[in-house]
């Protein structure tokens, strides 16, 4: 599984993010190893140029599987972490019903 991490530039520590995210994700997703050919991951900060908190750190991922239109799914949260773990859920599920559905047929 190929694994693209972008972030845009307001997401600090790209190099060590990316090799975390990339480890996390190889770990988390490698029962979907022979299904998914990639996945692209893209961080950022939707009002960087406004202060104060909330959810304003969005992670997208895109899954493209063999045979299939590419999946996307997104989670906002209020740190990079946060949104990956929301978004690496949604597509965990996401996943899990499109190869039930395939196992069906």
């Amino acid at each position: 599984m190929q694994i693209q991490v972008n972030t845009d530039h307001n997401i600090t520590g790209a190099d060590t993010l990316t090799d975390s995210i990339r480890e996390e994700l190889q770990q988390n997703l490698k029962r979907f190893d022979e299904h998914v050919t990639r996945l692209e991951v893209h961080l950022s900060d939707r009002n960087s140029d406004k202060r104060g908190g909330g959810d304003d750190i969005r992670c997208l991922i895109e899954a493209r599987l063999e045979g299939h239109q590419p999946n996307v799914v997104s989670h906002d949260a209020a740190n990079v972490k946060q949104a990956l773990t929301g978004a690496e859920h949604k597509l965990t599920r996401q996943l899990d019903k499109i190869l039930e559905r395939q196992r069906k047929h």
